[in-house]
């Protein structure tokens, strides 16, 4: 997959009149991001200013084309599958999403990646940022692409383990351990139910 960063939103025209298009266009110029990219290429694309809006594309983030060809903002995450044995069962944390669109849908935690971050420091610092404790990364479990409808997630997951803390939830509405025979239990958001089948 493509990835590009929005260099600059201008007006594509000046009203729907000139173009018998219905709604005012903006014009986005697009640079690739990919290694094997000599040099860099621009690309530019037409985009209604309402799926701009409704995207919250702006200048500087990242975006790529879904597999219909429709540009979407690219979002880059990272989830800690968080395991513990109790009494020799292994279970698994789950939280429920306490704000966005996807509130109190069930994910596993874990947040954005910062520039210049790598995917083992952010996991790092979300579980301790949305959880308050210290975690050990002890695997990459995989990748999860997801296209949702007003962005596109590529989000990398990690087995993890708890070093020091209690997870306290400072953003989620509610948190459970589950053992492999319950992960069914929850109403768990779509990107996270290929996590669920990747982990089985």
């Amino acid at each position: 997959m493509k990835v590009y960063v929005v260099e600059q939103i201008t007006e594509a025209d000046y009203g729907c009149e000139d173009t018998g298009r219905k709604e005012p266009m903006a014009l986005l110029k697009l640079r690739d991001l990919s290694p094997e990219s000599e040099p860099e290429p621009i690309r530019y694309v037409e985009l209604s200013e309402a799926d701009i809006s409704k995207q919250g594309i702006v200048e500087g983030k990242k975006v790529c084309f879904n597999a219909e060809g429709n540009i979407k903002k690219y979002v880059n995450v990272v989830a800690a599958v968080i395991y513990k044995n109790e009494n020799g069962v292994e279970k698994i944390f789950a939280t429920q999403r306490g704000y966005g669109d996807y509130k109190d849908g069930w994910e596993f935690p874990g947040g954005k990646v910062e520039p210049k971050e790598t995917p083992e420091d952010a996991i790092v610092r979300e579980i301790k940022e949305e959880l308050d404790t210290d975690i050990n990364v002890e695997e990459y479990i995989g990748t999860v692409e997801y296209d949702y409808p007003t962005f596109y997630l590529s989000m990398r997951c990690f087995r993890c383990t708890i070093e020091s803390g209690s997870l306290i939830l400072k953003e989620h509405e509610a948190a459970k351990w589950l053992k492999m025979d319950e992960l069914d239990s929850v109403d768990w958001l779509p990107a996270d139910i290929e996590v669920v089948k990747m982990i089985r």
